[in-house]
């Protein structure tokens, strides 16, 4: 029941993986952040300007300017509430998108800044036509008076009508209506490009979000490609296994050796609770890989007490070492299989656990005949699975030979050293 709860979530993580992508989008606290930079380089910028020409109320400006700098973060909120429309759209139209919404922001921007100084901007014309000696007649234009007996031809409303003698000059025009949505466009424009420049540093953290995110994605997917397949090989490992012990059960019980038989199975059980209790595709500690291995050796002493000998050798400081589950299984099956059924004399098995330069090296080893050439289909059967299994679970980082030695076979696997954490 466990194995098929494990290959459903396996098979819901991998439909998860190959779905429609979740919206991607760049948190309010970045988008933020960068608005508050870019309209703050934009006030030191201007107050230095302003205190590089010496203009006039240089505080009451800056604070002028402080509010229409706090108006213009809060009017780009808005443009990024528009932008948001178009995340996950291409990006010509996330561009074009951008130079349309942009307009009415930035001519928002203008009148409140055009808002914001127009009384200062009043204030300094009087003060420089009081210092000019002008004045602004009923009509709002501005004028200069000439001195006494100093007279200027002006012209009359009708071109026919001959020209008016005038004691004063018109210097400019009052200001017409036409002329604020001049001064509130200029503003504008350049406020557009700003907004324009802000839309691009949006744009370009979005694309980063996005493509970790796509990252993480394929990560995961990879992930559990990965865990199907080592849950794939260890079960490979689980019937063979069983096939092998049930053949020697039932040898058991035709030959009459019931107190075998009953010793086997209950070390059979034990077996089984020990290695279905993990996560096929987890890690388990080396000590218990070990012990996994001498309860099978102990179902095999059932049918060969007088010939079968295991030796096993793990340094204390490698108990906590983690490996693939089961990963040695195959290895000494084989060494019982192929060396002490082989065989009427008796063969030692040894389990042999080092490190060396970092790297968890353990090796199966007996000193049985070696491999018979008509079993060498079925003894690469679970050499094959235990390099595929180690590739799928480390990659190329791993090294595994397999061949007969002087007096024997040996297959050895050397892996990268994994030990928990100190606590």
């Amino acid at each position: 029941m466990d194995q098929f709860t494990s290959s459903s979530a396996t098979m819901k993580a991998l439909s998860s993986s190959s779905g429609k992508a979740p919206a991607i989008s760049v948190p309010f606290r970045t988008v933020l952040i960068s608005m508050v930079v870019l309209w703050s380089t934009y006030f030191v910028l201007i107050t230095a300007r302003s205190y590089i020409l010496d203009l006039d109320m240089q505080m009451e400006m800056a604070f002028r300017r402080g509010l229409v700098t706090i108006a213009g973060i809060g009017l780009t909120v808005v443009l990024w509430a528009l932008l948001r429309l178009v995340d996950r759209q291409a990006l010509w139209i996330k561009i074009g998108a951008a130079t349309l919404f942009a307009i009415p922001v930035a001519i928002s921007i203008g009148q409140i800044n055009h808002f914001a100084f127009q009384d200062i901007q009043e204030r300094l014309e009087q003060r420089f036509v009081e210092e000019r000696g002008f004045r602004f007649d009923d009509e709002g234009n501005l004028m200069f008076d000439l001195p006494e007996g100093v007279t200027v031809k002006a012209p009359g409303p009708d071109s026919s009508s001959p020209p008016k003698l005038s004691e004063s000059l018109i210097i400019a025009p009052a200001a017409m209506r036409e002329d604020d949505w001049k001064t509130v466009l200029e503003i504008a424009l350049g406020r557009y490009f700003l907004l324009l420049a802000w839309a691009s540093t949006y744009f370009a953290l979005l694309a980063g979000y996005q493509a970790r995110a796509a990252e993480r994605r394929e990560q995961q997917f990879r992930s559990a490609a990965k865990a199907a397949e080592l849950r794939s090989l260890r079960y490979q490992v689980n019937p063979h296994f069983l096939f092998n012990t049930l053949n020697s059960l039932s040898a058991l019980v035709m030959t009459g050796k019931a107190d075998r038989a009953e010793r086997m199975i209950q070390t059979i059980s034990r077996f089984y609770r020990h290695s279905l209790a993990d996560e096929p595709t987890s890690d388990v500690y080396l000590k218990d890989e070990f012990d996994l291995q001498q309860l099978y050796l102990d179902i095999e002493a059932v049918r060969f007490p007088e010939r079968l000998k295991a030796e096993f050798d793990l340094p204390d400081d490698l108990d906590k070492a983690r490996v693939p589950g089961m990963i040695l299984q195959p290895l000494v099956e084989n060494s019982v299989k192929y060396a002490v059924s082989a065989v009427a004399r008796s063969v030692h098995i040894k389990v042999i656990a080092r490190e060396e330069f970092d790297r968890l090296v353990v090796s199966v080893s007996d000193d049985g005949p070696g491999v018979p050439d008509g079993t060498k289909h079925g003894f690469g059967i679970g050499l094959a699975n235990v390099r595929d299994r180690l590739q799928a679970r480390f990659g190329s980082d791993v090294a595994f030979s397999s061949g007969p030695i002087p007096g024997g076979y040996k297959t050895e696997i050397r892996i990268p050293l994994s030990r928990p954490l100190p606590t």
